[in-house]
């Protein structure tokens, strides 16, 4: 049995949930289970962990979709001196300055958190991951994702100078995927290599196993008409039987998704629970 927990998220599904911009993820195969990504805070992260009677002792360890601080702003709350140290699966660019820049052209930093910083530092046993990895049994990291399409870019104006003069290729983006019962689930954290990308390099990983469900973030925020319209027929043409946007999809685009996927979207928010 897979059980999903969606601990935090943009938005907060039940009364005396919080939200955040973020995202993470309580991932468990039969009684063994990891946290994928931890959100921006440690506030929220413990805080619905506790209302959702998620004991974050258990964590095996951590797995970081790459390296933004609303992913891993939280890693304080599962890396500390009261739980020791434990894996944190991630790829060696996640630890990499990271920048935003905006339209003025003023950076700013949206890396690991200085706290989140010290804390991986003094209590991460770190695992690189460079190729497809098993995690636990079933639960598998695809490592650094091929970009093979035309429409598909990082989501944004990421660089890794303050100068935002070299581009951030995001080569740290990773996803999750659960070979279940019920076909292949996958959980992006933000999807910074494209959706498409993700599915179709987790297709070649499965041997073209069907796919159940997408779930999390896929920030398309920014995305035009044209990459939106792609992405519904690439999904369409690769079968997905469930999708749930999430957290940097963006208003707009989770909008566009729903109008002409009709049957297909659901709602995704901290405290949502999947089993399979």
């Amino acid at each position: 049995m897979f059980q999903i927990k969606v601990l935090v998220e943009n938005s907060a599904g039940h009364h005396g949930l919080w939200a955040e911009h973020g995202i993470a993820y309580w991932v468990q195969s039969e009684d063994r289970a990891v946290l994928f990504d931890t959100g921006q805070s440690v506030s929220v992260l413990r805080h619905n962990a506790e209302v959702l009677g998620v004991d974050l002792a258990r964590a095996e360890g951590v797995v970081l979709s790459h390296g933004h601080y609303d992913h891993t702003g939280g890693l304080p709350a599962v890396l500390n001196e009261q739980f020791g140290r434990r894996p944190v699966w991630l790829h060696p660019d996640a630890l990499h300055e990271k920048y935003g820049c905006s339209p003025g052209g003023v950076a700013y930093d949206i890396g690991i958190p200085p706290e989140a910083r010290r804390a991986f530092d003094q209590w991460a046993d770190s695992q690189f991951v460079e190729k497809p990895t098993e995690i636990l049994p079933g639960i598998f990291a695809t490592g650094p994702i091929p970009r093979r399409t035309t429409f598909e870019d990082v989501g944004g104006p990421f660089y890794r100078d303050p100068q935002c003069r070299e581009p951030d290729p995001l080569k740290d983006d990773q996803a999750l995927f659960l070979d279940t019962p019920k076909g292949v689930v996958v959980l992006l954290g933000c999807g910074h290599a494209g959706i498409i990308n993700t599915l179709l390099y987790v297709q070649e990983l499965t041997g073209a196993k069907p796919f159940h469900m997408v779930i999390g973030g896929t920030h398309l925020i920014n995305a035009d008409d044209h990459r939106l319209q792609r992405t519904v027929e690439e999904l369409k043409r690769l079968g997905i039987q469930r999708l749930l946007p999430a957290h940097c999809t963006g208003t707009r685009a989770t909008a566009f998704l729903w109008e002409r996927l009709p049957g297909i979207c659901e709602e995704c928010h901290s405290g949502l629970t999947l089993t399979f």
